[in-house]
């Protein structure tokens, strides 16, 4: 099957950007709370970084730290947002950050606001002076301790309830994209996230386009086929995932405004002609799968729309949009009231609280709420539900990923996978689900992939080469089912260096430690921001110990095509070449031994991270 494709990329191209940044309506729901700064902020410098720490605020969804330099001992100008780059929501959810992008010497006054949604920031505090100090002869050293005895808790894993994927349709494409067929490779990545990482499901847009021909109006009168659907959700569950079904996009026979469509494949965004006719479409839908694949589909999720908050997908108005929420999930509970549905589905965490406010006014169903966010950890929406009654909704952040910018070079390399980690680790215990926007490179929205290495949103290049961010989740799928706690003390413990420990079943002790600021200015790396980490874990003597390195150096693709001169894409001999080194080596340390403790020493640089194992007593 090839792709719908009668727009040109250039032309889809210019559109998203001229569209991409115009929010749809961001009327503020009235029951938004004014909330108070935070307090105890307090400024720790390091070598070549600041770290800001603060009391958590209730009812805070995240912070926004803001600055200005300081001249003759006072704050030259406003105090504005810290600009990490990421290109969507710059507040962060932790009550911490590492601020990278300011000149070292220079003093700088912060200041932190509490945000209670999105949209609204409230009042900055009192601010605080502080200034990153200058690089040193010798990294800093980052001190670890964990006890191999001590008491867990059970590790939360947010990486495997879902990943995203272009659309499902491609995997029936037999096109070729780099000389690489796509439908089965796109099936592979799947199959490789599902088996090497864990992952349970997978989301993708336009269920409902035309290129899969749902519907269609014959002499006036609605006509489904549901083949093409159940050609790819077979493929899907063959392969042991299972999907979520994002309703959408619009058929054009049914569309209000069948001409309003986004990306190169067209998918309508239009709200439809006939509610009626899309109520009985989504229903009859729900009703097919429901027939075809049994009671399992009661633990398939049901999303409505994808990113309406967005003019570039979405040509209504947000009360449109609310209708269409409120007749998509009726006719979704009308085949089974225990099938999940939820949304908004929203860009940069945008119409949670309206879809909320909405729903508890009209008693519409709401399972779990969706959202997007791109650049920054997720931030924490249990406040929001709370505040608005619905504590027991479910959290899926169906989008996430280290920028929103198609072909964006922070994608291949090393910095990418360091982010991953540290907002992975952010979301453990607040959320369901965050999942990484996309398995492959294999996905088209602006037009297919014009390199190898062309930034692409995928975690595997076409022809499946793992990317770093890739080899990250890799990491994390290490980690054993107890979290343990790590005491760490130094210049850059607990913010520029992050770690996570957990014991498996055996006996194992698995601790991953990174390096790494959201500053995407940094994306090739500080000098300055290298750290020298000295782990000790108690119990650990005699153990066999291993490390796994993933920097610039260990497992970046984009550093093993530059030294073999890969144009826009490999010749045979390169890609046997890219293949052979499309693993992350195990290594053995000799680790030295004080006190009945392993002590093992490493230089991480600033993109890196590594995975220390030590072996069962």
């Amino acid at each position: 099957m090839t792709r719908a494709n009668d727009q040109p990329p250039a032309d889809a191209r210019a559109d998203w950007a001229a569209r991409i940044a115009r929010r749809s309506d961001e009327r503020r729901v009235p029951r938004t709370p004014e909330l108070p700064p935070p307090a105890g902020v307090e400024a720790v410098p390091g070598v070549g970084h600041v770290r800001l720490s603060w009391r958590p605020v209730d009812g805070a969804v995240g912070y926004l730290v803001h600055r200005a330099p300081v001249r003759a001992g006072v704050p030259d100008g406003d105090l504005v947002p810290v600009d990490h780059l990421g290109g969507d929501v710059l507040a962060v959810p932790d009550p911490w950050y590492v601020d990278t992008t300011g000149e070292p010497g220079q003093p700088y006054a912060y200041a932190v606001a509490s945000v209670p949604e999105v949209t609204v920031t409230g009042v900055l505090g009192e601010p605080v002076t502080a200034v990153a100090l200058p690089a040193a002869d010798e990294p800093p050293t980052v001190v670890l301790h964990v006890d191999a005895a001590a008491d867990g808790a059970p590790l939360h894993r947010p990486w495997q309830p879902m990943i995203g994927s272009e659309r499902l349709s491609q995997l029936l494409c037999r096109d070729l994209s780099g000389g690489r067929e796509i439908g089965p490779e796109l099936l592979a990545a799947l199959r490789r996230v599902r088996d090497e990482i864990g992952v349970r499901t997978v989301r993708a847009h336009a269920i409902l386009h035309d290129d899969l021909g749902v519907y269609r109006e014959l002499d006036g009168a609605p006509v489904y086929d549901f083949t093409g659907v159940d050609r790819v959700y077979d493929l899907i569950l063959k392969i042991g995932l299972r999907p979520v079904v994002e309703i959408g996009f619009m058929p054009r026979d049914l569309a209000r405004d069948p001409d309003r469509t986004v990306f190169a494949y067209r998918g309508v965004i239009s709200p439809p002609k006939d509610w009626q006719r899309w109520g009985d479409l989504v229903h009859a839908l729900v009703a097919h799968l429901l027939d075809r694949y049994g009671e399992q589909v009661l633990t398939w999720d049901f999303e409505v729309w994808n990113e309406a908050n967005l003019e570039v997908f979405w040509s209504g108005t947000r009360d449109e949009w609310l209708r269409l929420y409120d007749v998509t999930a009726r006719a979704v509970k009308a085949v089974d009231a225990r099938i999940p549905v939820g949304g908004p589905s929203s860009a940069a965490a945008g119409w949670v609280d309206a879809l909320l406010a909405h729903a508890a006014e009209h008693r519409s169903p709401v399972d779990f709420v969706s959202t997007h966010t791109y650049g920054s950890p997720p931030l924490d929406l249990r406040p929001t539900l709370d505040r608005l009654g619905f504590p027991d909704a479910r959290i899926l952040w169906t989008e996430w990923g280290v920028t929103p910018t198609h072909f964006h070079p922070v994608n291949d390399g090393t910095s990418a996978g360091t982010f991953l980690l540290s907002g992975m680790r952010s979301a453990a215990g607040r959320v369901d689900a965050l999942s990484y926007w996309v398995a492959s490179d294999h996905f088209e929205e602006l037009g297919r992939p014009p390199r190898l290495l062309h930034g692409g949103f995928g975690l595997l290049t076409v022809g499946g080469l793992a990317k770093p961010r890739y080899h990250a989740l890799r990491m994390l799928a290490q980690l054993g089912e107890v979290e343990l706690p790590v005491r760490a003390y130094g210049d850059g413990a607990d913010g520029l260096v992050q770690t996570w420990a957990s014991r498996r079943a055996d006996g194992a002790l698995v601790v991953l430690v990174w390096n790494s600021t959201l500053d995407q200015d940094k994306r090739d790396g500080d000098p300055a921001l290298a750290r020298r980490i000295r782990l000790t874990v108690a119990g650990g003597a005699g153990r066999t110990v291993t490390r796994t390195r993933l920097d610039r150096r260990h497992g970046d693709v984009t550093t093993v095509a530059d030294r073999l001169g890969v144009g826009d894409w490999p010749t045979d001999e390169q890609w046997r070449a890219l293949r052979a080194a499309d693993a992350l080596p195990v290594e053995k340390v000799e680790p030295t031994t004080e006190d009945g403790a392993a002590v093992v020493e490493v230089l991480l640089p600033q993109p890196g991270a590594v995975l220390i194992e030590v072996s069962g007593a």
